[in-house]
């Protein structure tokens, strides 16, 4: 099957280029007049220019409701009769100015430029940058207010039913294959891609510079802004996951290569599923534009952060408390550090830090208002820290001005609770634990 039979037309010559014959294409229910880019801004062009929206109303109508027949499209023009409701048929024209040998130059020496503009075109695309980079070039493609002319038997000189029919239509064209307003504005599809052709291998010979060979990918931004009020919306985001997906298994019958251990790339495969699926939550969480970026993680503390994740079996927890540079019998206080309050309490296991004067003043001035006169315990104070007199209950206070709560276990000294900003509370919260 050839390309033009695949869209139901026909390529004769007409003299100064291809003409194109499309079969009259009713439109299915529920489709707009044209879901690309480039066929929301023809119809743009249209309902710029046209001085009686009822007119482009009615030719809407007739456009649904199949009144266009088969469209002829030429070098300047495009043609169909029109018929109305009672039947009537009239022969309609749309005019647009064809542009001269020197633009249709400029715009292939543009073309020829960047490959990916002739790969957009050849998968029947039309990006906004390859239009922004022929409007560079002095070459304006898409129509824009006054460049659609009509031409009616109806004796109408604006737009008319007839005219504004035959328009969408073509927005329907244009959805499909781009060339059709290549050809309006002088050049057939394949004297083009011939045209393109002799130019890149003209360049080849030249040696052109490595940079100008060099693709160029994505939109600069000013030009995706330009084109915001023709673009069509964004698609609505996929639904998250209810749970991270599976890693691939590791298990195969080759032997792994010198210094790979499969059953750690494993877990280190689990945990990446498990933190990209937090991320994603996060990220789609109302305000998370304005939360601060997290501070990245030590390799010691990315350890804890596993550990406290993943519940590890124990050849893996031992694994990460070498890690995590601290003895095995101390990963389980950092893994509970870490659950309360992330790499800030983990810092408090870890840190003894004295406070200078001020901090020291406020500590003791919240100390003193938190409980009741005679409720206070007695509490014995050693740099940042103050422990329960006859308790093995103790309170660390942070560089951020909050109580974290402790409590002796077998010896040591582990966290008991999250942060408070009340002594009191933090307090009252690791006695009842206790």
């Amino acid at each position: 099957m050839s390309e033009d039979d695949e869209y139901g037309t026909d390529a004769v010559d007409s003299g100064g280029g291809a003409e194109r014959m499309f079969a009259p294409l009713p439109p299915p229910p529920g489709r707009g007049f044209a879901t690309s880019w480039w066929g929301r801004a023809w119809l743009q062009a249209l309902e710029d220019t046209a001085l009686d929206g009822q007119q482009l109303k009615k030719g809407r109508r007739l456009a649904r409701e199949g009144g266009v027949g088969a469209v002829s499209v030429r070098p300047g023009r495009i043609t169909a009769v029109v018929r109305d409701r009672d039947g009537t048929g009239h022969r309609s024209d749309v005019l647009l100015q064809e542009l001269g040998d020197e633009a249709w130059d400029r715009f292939l020496d543009m073309a020829v430029e960047r490959a990916g503009h002739i790969a957009a075109l050849l998968d029947r695309e039309m990006p906004p940058h390859l239009v922004e980079d022929a409007a560079g070039a002095g070459v304006d493609l898409l129509p824009g207010i006054g460049d659609l002319e009509p031409e009616c038997t109806c004796g109408t000189w604006d737009h008319c039913p007839h005219s504004g029919a035959l328009c969408y239509q073509v927005a329907w064209l244009l959805d499909e294959d781009p060339f059709v307003l290549l050809l309006l504005r002088g050049r057939g599809e394949r004297r083009l891609l011939d045209e393109l052709q002799v130019r890149s291998a003209a360049r080849a010979v030249r040696g052109a510079p490595e940079e100008a060979a060099r693709e160029v990918y994505g939109v600069p931004a000013d030009e995706a802004f330009a084109a915001g009020s023709i673009l069509p919306p964004l698609p609505v985001p996929p639904s998250v996951p209810e749970e991270p997906g599976l890693p691939p298994s590791l298990d195969t019958e080759a032997d792994p290569p010198s210094g790979i251990d499969p059953a750690a790339l494993e877990v280190l495969a689990a945990d990446s599923a498990v933190r990209a699926h937090r991320m994603l939550l996060e990220a789609l969480a109302p305000g998370h534009g304005r939360q601060p970026v997290p501070a990245e993680l030590t390799p010691e503390q990315d350890a804890v952060r596993m550990a406290a994740d993943a519940r590890p079996e124990p050849w893996i927890a031992k694994r990460l408390a070498e890690g995590s540079s601290r003895p095995r019998a101390e990963l389980g206080a950092a893994v509970s550090a870490w659950r309360y309050g992330g790499a800030a309490a983990l810092a408090v296991l870890d840190e003894e830090w004295d406070p200078d004067a001020d901090s020291l003043a406020r500590a003791r001035a919240r100390l003193a208002a938190a409980w009741e006169e005679g409720e206070r315990p007695q509490l014995r104070a050693a740099r940042a820290r103050w422990t329960v007199a006859g308790a093995d209950v103790q309170l660390r206070y942070d560089r951020d001005g909050r109580w974290w709560p402790y409590r002796k276990e077998r010896g040591r000294w582990v966290p008991a609770g999250p942060a408070d900003d009340d002594p009191a509370s933090a307090l009252a919260g690791a006695s009842a634990e206790g």
